[in-house]
């Protein structure tokens, strides 16, 4: 099967789509070269997959036949993704210098991809042309002629992509234009002004893609790289020149500093200048599908990422707090369901009443308007987090203060009775590590031991080993992540320890919070935290 855009089977996704504004994302490609990220071919088809499921247009896959992995990528794209939404794109390179297209090895391997569209980079800086490729001006103008107008000729859309053009406009706006206007009319589709060096400012941008665009006549496209920390604002200010392809990689990985963000253009575009591009209910799984790739790259979400952060909407001072008690619109610039993110109060010592009244509703804990409680609340959270405590992260600690004061007692499902840690240094260079833990559950004293790889993992052994009899609940409760912070001292050496600990049941996960001189001593209180907030999620019932 072949469209009439000339894609083959499964990669042509749809062929009924609006085409007159392009997302094309290349975190394949371009993405792929963020230090830190090393994508298998799983990796890039599970990302693939994820991409069409937002709604992209184009996905760049990688640059077949100029390493392994990127081609067979392609071979199994082509036999293992249905794409719904997205059409497949393979990157290369116009052919060499003194050569032909139809015998170039590498413009081969694009046609051998079976991708239906293909991106060609092109020299558009004359140094570049003169320096990098050793050609003349003229020849570099010939291999693009050359190149767009075979792949043409053998049914594939052609992209081609500015290499350096805006640096290159800067020293030679006439040789610049004249590479554009080249691929516009061998056939090339759209042509991509490239910030490579992202060293460009938005109304720059917008300047040179509105003369570009007047003397060409050319359909453009936007590729901006971070390194001013503006390729988003240079992305936009492209399309308010008239652009209408904007190429983005996912949570903005890239080389160096990275590329404009895709999440963040693709809602200013949807929510700021009512464009629809993205299927019908896409947006709202924005922060689903920008955390499932962070999983896949193996990186961490970031928390302070527009739109899908899950700092995004989290109100910490107290003012804040207490419009948004009255309208959210008067702290949000849009309702975070719209890109599938949630509002979030943090509790911390800039709490007023508010922030407490609404963090509680968020918990699900009734204060029932009660000012005498909250005043409480607030006061005890302002003297713990003096002494080093931090509820923004560990809401499961908060929870169970509050509920303490509305209960008029602590939540307890066992006493302890003492706990000790050994950390036995041995003459080969090893260590021991053995806890003892001494309890009181249900009436009944329980004395555990247990060895671990550490003195705090063999505290959680041994206190699931005194607890897992009376509480079997616990034993879907794991330890998932623990992050230790030294804060500032006050008397010479002296510090304080805080321990944030991560725990989770398989349906849910929890964050607790611990401080002490003693990282173990810190330890320990989260983790008594951790699984008295896991029976609380169980429904089990206090002992007292």
């Amino acid at each position: 099967m072949t469209t009439e855009n000339g894609g083959h089977g499964q990669n042509a996704g749809r062929d009924d789509r609006d085409d007159s504004f392009h997302v094309f994302d290349t975190t394949l490609r371009d993405g792929a070269q963020r230090e830190g990220i090393n994508l298998t071919v799983a990796d890039k088809l599970a990302i693939a997959r994820y991409l069409d499921d937002f709604g992209v247009g184009f996905i760049e896959g990688g640059w077949p036949g100029a390493n392994p992995r990127d081609t067979e990528f392609f071979a199994r794209a082509r036999e293992e993704i249905a794409f719904k939404n997205a059409q497949l794109v393979a990157f290369g390179a116009t052919r060499r210098a003194g050569g032909s297209a139809a015998e170039d090895p590498q413009v081969k391997a694009l046609l051998e991809s079976g991708a239906p569209v293909i991106t060609l980079v092109a020299k558009s800086h004359d140094r570049h042309v003169e320096l990098a490729l050793r050609t003349t001006l003229e020849e570099n103008l010939e291999m693009v002629r050359d190149t767009v107008s075979h792949l043409r000729s053998q049914g594939r859309r052609v992209f081609v992509d500015c290499e350096h053009f805006f640096d290159g406009y800067k020293a030679n706006p006439t040789y610049a234009k004249d590479v554009v206007r080249t691929a516009h009319e061998a056939g090339a589709d759209v042509v991509i002004l490239c910030d490579t060096n992202g060293g460009m400012l938005p109304a720059q941008v917008q300047a040179v893609v509105a003369t570009v665009l007047a003397d060409t006549g050319a359909r453009l496209g936007i590729h901006a790289q971070d390194d001013t920390g503006c390729a988003v604002a240079n992305t936009l200010a492209a399309v308010d020149a008239g652009a209408t392809h904007v190429q983005c990689t996912a949570n903005g990985y890239g080389e160096r500093v990275g590329n404009a963000n895709l999440f963040p253009v693709v809602a200013a575009l949807e929510l700021k200048y009512g464009k629809t591009v993205l299927p019908e209910g896409a947006l709202a799984e924005m922060t689903r599908i920008s955390h499932a790739i962070a999983e896949v790259v193996n990186l961490t979400p970031s928390t302070h990422q527009p739109y899908v952060g899950v700092s995004a909407f989290a109100h910490k001072a107290g003012l804040h707090a207490s419009a948004i008690k009255v309208d959210p619109d008067l702290y949000q610039h849009i309702d975070p369901e719209r890109v599938g993110n949630t509002m979030r109060m943090l509790v911390s010592d800039m709490a007023g009443r508010a922030s407490i009244e609404l963090k509680g509703k968020e918990l699900g804990v009734d204060l029932g308007g009660d000012r005498a409680l909250v005043a409480r609340v607030v006061e005890r959270v302002k003297e713990r987090e003096l002494k080093g405590y931090t509820y923004e992260a560990a809401d499961a600690s908060f929870e169970l203060l509050l509920r303490e004061e509305v209960e008029g007692r602590p939540r307890r499902y066992y006493r302890t009775e003492s706990w000790r840690a050994i950390v036995e240094d041995r003459p080969d260079g090893t260590h021991a590590n053995e806890a003892t833990v001494k309890l009181w559950a249900k009436g009944e004293r329980i004395v555990a031991t247990a060895e671990g790889n550490g003195p705090v993992n063999a505290l959680d052994r041994a206190m699931r080993i005194a607890l897992e009899r009376i509480h079997p609940q616990l034993a879907q409760v794991e330890l998932t992540d623990y992050k230790v912070r030294i804060l500032e001292g006050r008397h010479g050496t002296e510090s304080t320890t805080r321990v944030l600990v991560t725990s989770s049941d398989g349906d849910g996960e929890w964050r607790t919070v611990g401080v002490g001189t003693n990282v173990i001593a810190a330890s320990w209180q989260a983790m008594e935290d951790a699984y008295t907030y896991g029976l609380l999620r169980a429904g089990v019932e206090p002992a007292e």
